[in-house]
Formats: C-alpha cells, sequence, structure tokens
C-alpha cells in the first residue's frame, strides 16, 4: 500500500500536547496549519515548529499568511503586508514598478516565515474582484484577470526566492458572488464558458508556474452540483485536464458551512474528506477543530484510516509526491541574519 498523509489538521495552543504529537505521528496526517492563536512571539513560534519537526521531519507546516486583513503573525517585527490590492492600484500607476513590488512582498512573507521555521503560506488569491464578495473585497490584486494573473506570478517569484511554494486560491474563482462560504454555501449561476474566460484564466496562464490550488467552497450549477473542491469534473477533468495544472490540490477548510453539504445532504468531516479526495484532492484541510479535547480531529483519523482499509479512497503515491514537492529545498535564513540581508533589505524599500 502507497503511503499517503492527506489530512492537514491544526493544534490547540502555543506548544504542543500529548494530543497534538499522537495526532502528528498518525500515518494519514501530513501537515500542520497554523493560527493567530499559536502565536505568541518569534520564539516561540520558531521553537513550536522545531517540535512538530521533530517528531516527522516531511510534516508541512502551513498558514494563512497573504497580507492585509489575512495575516496571522503582525508583531514582533513581522512585516505588516499590505493587501494585495495596494499592488493592484500601483498597477494602475505603474506597471513594472507593481509587478517589481509585488516580488518584494513574497520574498519578505516567505523569508519571514522560514526564519521563524514554518514551511508554506496558502497565498495568492486568483480571485477578481467584482465588487460583491466582502470575503475577498481587498485580498484580490484586481478586477481584470490578465493583472491578477502577472500581480500573482511576481508575488509567486518573490516566494520562490525565499524557497517557498505557492498556492492559488480559490479555484475557479469566489470573488463574483457575495456569499460567504465560511458560513454559507455561495451559488455562481455562471456559465462553464463564461467563468474560464474570466475567473479561472489566470489558472490556465499559470499552469507552468502554480505549485498547489486551492478549490473553492461554491457551487456552480451550470457545471456540476457539487461545490468545485468535492467535483471531480471540476478538479480532474477541468483544472488537470482542460487547464492543464499539475501541482497539489488542497481542499478548503472541511469545517466551514461550504463544505458540509454535499448533494443536498449534511455530511460528516470523514465523508467530507473522502469525497474531496475521490474528486481529485490531494490533501484535505480540517482548521479550529482542535481546540478543547479535539474530538473532531481524532474522528476525522480514525474515519479516513477505517475508509482506507475499506477502499472508499486510494492511497496515491502521485498524491504524496505533489505534498512532499511543496517543502522547502533550500536552507533559510536565520531571523537576525535575514534582517541584514541585502535582498531582504531592498525588498523592504519596494513593499507599498
Amino acid at each position: 500500500m502507497t503511503q499517503h498523509a492527506p489530512l492537514i489538521i491544526d493544534i490547540a495552543g502555543l506548544t504542543l500536547t500529548k494530543a497534538d504529537r499522537r495526532r502528528l505521528k498518525h500515518p494519514l496526517t501530513g501537515g500542520v496549519i497554523l493560527f493567530a492563536r499559536n502565536w505568541q512571539d518569534r520564539w516561540q513560534l520558531a521553537a513550536l515548529c522545531a517540535e512538530i519537526k521533530s517528531i516527522r521531519q516531511d510534516l508541512l507546516i502551513c498558514v494563512d499568511h497573504e497580507g492585509g486583513r489575512v495575516q496571522r503573525f503582525r508583531t514582533d517585527g513581522f512585516t505588516h503586508l499590505p493587501p494585495m490590492r495596494a499592488l493592484g492600484t500601483l498597477w494602475m500607476k505603474d506597471q513594472l514598478a507593481a509587478t517589481n513590488a509585488a516580488t518584494a512582498c513574497g520574498y519578505v512573507l516567505g523569508a519571514e516565515l522560514r526564519a521563524c521555521g514554518v514551511d508554506f503560506s496558502f497565498t495568492p488569491v486568483l480571485d477578481l474582484d467584482w465588487g460583491e464578495s466582502g470575503v475577498i473585497g481587498d485580498r484580490a490584486f484586481g478586477r481584470d484577470p490578465r493583472v491578477v494573473t502577472l500581480l500573482a506570478k511576481s508575488l509567486m517569484h518573490g516566494l520562490l526566492q525565499a524557497g517557498v511554494a505557492n498556492c492559488g486560491k480559490h479555484f475557479p474563482g469566489h470573488g463574483f458572488v457575495k456569499a460567504d462560504s465560511h458560513t454559507d454555501i455561495p451559488v455562481d449561476r455562471r456559465s462553464l464558458k463564461a467563468i474560464l474566460a474570466d475567473d479561472a484564466a489566470p489558472y490556465e496562464w499559470l499552469n507552468t508556474t502554480l505549485t498547489s490550488v486551492m478549490p473553492a467552497h461554491v457551487i456552480y450549477p451550470r457545471v456540476d452540483a457539487r461545490p468545485a473542491g468535492f467535483s471531480e469534473k471540476w478538479l480532474t477533468y477541468i483544472l488537470r485536464g482542460q487547464l492543464g495544472f499539475g501541482g497539489a490540490i488542497f481542499s478548503d477548510d472541511l469545517s466551514m458551512a461550504g463544505a458540509r453539504l454535499i448533494d443536498g445532504k449534511e455530511v460528516s468531516y470523514t465523508e467530507a474528506a473522502v469525497t474531496a479526495l475521490n474528486a481529485g484532492c490531494d490533501m484535505v484541510l480540517l482548521c479550529n477543530q482542535s481546540v478543547g479535547e479535539g474530538k473532531p480531529v481524532d474522528e476525522l483519523l480514525d474515519g479516513m484510516a477505517e475508509a482506507l482499509l475499506k477502499g472508499r479512497w486510494e492511497a496515491l503515491e502521485s498524491s504524496e509526491l505533489r505534498r512532499l514537492d511543496l517543502l522547502p529545498a533550500t536552507p533559510a535564513h536565520e531571523w537576525d541574519e535575514l534582517m541584514l540581508h541585502p535582498a531582504y533589505m531592498h525588498a523592504m524599500g519596494l513593499i507599498p
């Protein structure tokens, strides 16, 4: 049987508990996603990351760290990065300065995370700003998919300089719908042709650059009755087949309201995870469920192990290799060394 560790889980606090350690040792756990509650200062974050890696070196330590509203670590020297809309605004004045600034943002973002032991950030947002979505809003570079593509590519170049992989989200686009998939199930009634020509266009243009993609918990009923993250049509046939994407696919957080309803019925975390993997995801996220006793995390680990034995999902070597490809391949700078590094100091001067 091929080893495949598809579960990205979270931890409750600033250090690992006995339960955290047990869950991280589980063969189906492939990574950890950190939140603001896991942050006190740089010293504590570095110690936590080292503790996680001491359990298993291959665990992928992830965070949602985009800049603007979505930035988990904001104190103790971390740069307050602008929302991506600031780069889109700069584009309107000077396109080449904007792409250079985007690379600087990506480098600073990635280098600071890596200096504390974090491997990976779920960024950049490729959603288009239609002016409708409060949950996307200024997280988007702009409305024009061509501008979004070039600014995202520039940001990803900066991440790459820091040794950090990237994640384009939320495929095929969350910016057109008003509803927030954290609390609702948004529905986008446009045709496949309209979506591919606009919101999904960056995914094809970036298919040589994107290392991972996160689909939206949005239903596009003219394409499939299931949300994109559970849709084989969207993930396997359109994203991989039609748009030529070969990297890793993460589910969005399975605890979000938009992830709990499949084919009109509410499902368990295990059913949601199995459905996502069978649709074409390589990894699935379950966030904010370790707080308290963390029963939902244990239920998912047990449920997924049982589902694997019963053949309800398949452990794929290709998925595991895509997960491992997201781990940094270069050594990171220590924080104090980074602060004096010429490339970092230069990049800091270019951030809008």
